[in-house]
């Protein structure tokens, strides 16, 4: 039998036993929509090795858990008890979930301006599922996997963010998911957020542990954003050294829109985070920006599929990896540029440095231009710090350790820069010193 059926079981035996519990279920879009995904995850299963996009990548540590979905915490956490875990302090608004359940009593929804819609998706889909329909599973129905799939098969809760033709928010939106025991903790959040044509706003993700529970997080996020919006998108996946974490972002832009992101994944034994855009309106723009850390015993994969369908695009791709001990790190970011895609001005970067002689990355920066009439590049490095810049830092009276930090810093901003939320930046550098400090900066330094 194939090892790889008993856990394509459990699921399935898992959606059946949740159904009849989930939100909408009287709205046949929607039913009709969960059982597609259903079906695909049966059909499919789960990838392995074989898999190109999975090459590098095992789902071991994820599958051999079995992960109890949506678990009640054994004790409730007071508003006190998240505070540290705002990153946006000037936050229009702001949602907690617990073990991917919506808590209203932690959130902050009070003073929302005219034209924005802010809520549980759970929520929403009991109450005005019809709402909902010209937007849930439309930007994420082109690249269905296996965790799409599964994270559709069981959409219950999440953000439900609505922002009106031109309306501009002052400040962050911050969604904080965090998880908590006991037991092994699963949760299948599932994030909407639609931009209207004209709107403006910035939406901070925030995934967290409270302990050191073992937990898995297959969160979705879904961007659509209308002619002209623009939308800064900053997410943070800092969960407990125990923790599994998949994340995937669709996005779905209108003529002329900007969608700027930056994703930092610092935390959790395994994770991997995908972006996924096919740009099919003119004079769209997308930036994406990301830091990934990696330390001992742990695993972070990135991807990211950028296509260009249509002329005068824009898209930036250029991500930053730090690698400690015996971390190990995928990237693999494709750009792809359809036939009718002329004008396209596509870059893609992505840069390592490397700590340790122990540490091991595996990038696979890719283009596929299929027009004539372009402007794209693409690169990697993977390299060590400059004994000239430590030598430069420690002849101005810098100890050894200071100066390794200062420079795995620099190396770090050039990413952080592009968020503009001062409490995102302020907590990745707290984070990144905290790591480098442990000791696992001591590794093969070019010295």
């Amino acid at each position: 039998m194939n090892a790889m059926l008993e856990p394509v079981e459990r699921y399935r035996r898992l959606i059946d036993a949740v159904a009849p519990s989930l939100p909408g279920d009287d709205a046949g879009w929607l039913t009709s929509q969960r059982a597609r995904a259903t079906e695909h995850f049966v059909r499919q299963g789960f990838p392995t090795r074989k898999d190109e996009a999975w090459r590098y990548t095992s789902l071991e540590r994820v599958l051999e858990q079995v992960w109890a979905p949506n678990a009640e915490p054994g004790l409730q956490p007071a508003t006190a008890d998240i505070a540290a875990f705002h990153l946006a302090k000037d936050a229009v608004a702001r949602l907690v979930f617990i073990n991917g359940r919506c808590l209203p009593g932690l959130s902050s929804l009070s003073g929302l301006p005219a034209g924005v819609q802010l809520g549980s998706l759970h929520s929403a889909l009991e109450q005005q599922p019809e709402r909902l329909a010209p937007w849930l599973g439309q930007a994420a129905q082109a690249g269905v996997s296996s965790f799409t799939a599964l994270n559709t098969a069981l959409i219950d809760d999440g953000a439900w963010v609505h922002i009106a033709v031109g309306t501009k928010l002052a400040g962050p939106v911050e969604l904080l998911y965090l998880t908590t025991g006991p037991g092994t903790v699963a949760a299948h959040p599932r994030n909407l957020v639609v931009l209207e044509d004209g709107a403006e706003a910035t939406v901070v993700e925030h995934y967290a542990s409270l302990d050191d529970t073992a937990c898995f997080t297959n969160s979705l996020t879904e961007v659509l954003l209308g002619a002209g919006a623009q939308l800064e998108h900053a997410r943070l996946q800092d969960e407990s050294a125990a923790a599994r974490h998949i994340s995937n972002v669709f996005v779905q832009q209108g003529h002329s829109s900007h969608y700027r992101a930056v994703g930092v994944s610092v935390g959790g034994l395994w994770s991997r985070s995908e972006y996924h855009n096919r740009m099919q309106q003119t004079q769209a723009s997308c930036e994406i920006d990301g830091l990934y850390i990696a330390g001992d015993a742990q695993l972070t994969d990135v991807h990211l599929d950028i296509g260009h369908a249509v002329p005068a695009c824009t898209s930036r791709e250029r991500f930053k990896g730090i690698l400690l001990g015996r971390g190990r790190a995928v990237f693999d970011g494709r750009i792809r540029v359809e036939v009718d895609a002329q004008k396209t001005d596509a870059q893609l970067a992505n840069d390592n440095l490397m700590l340790s002689r122990d540490a091991e990355v595996d990038t696979k920066p890719q283009l596929e231009i299929f027009a004539d009439d372009v402007k794209c590049s693409h690169g990697t490095t993977v390299g060590q710090l400059e004994p000239e810049q430590l030598f430069y830092l420690r002849s101005r009276g810098i100890g050894a350790d200071d100066a390794r930090r200062m420079l795995c810093l620099g190396f770090a901003t050039e990413v952080l820069q592009a968020c503009s939320v001062d409490g995102f930046r302020a907590r990745v550098e707290t984070r990144l010193q905290q790591r480098l400090a442990a000791g696992a900066v001591m590794g093969n330094s070019g010295e």
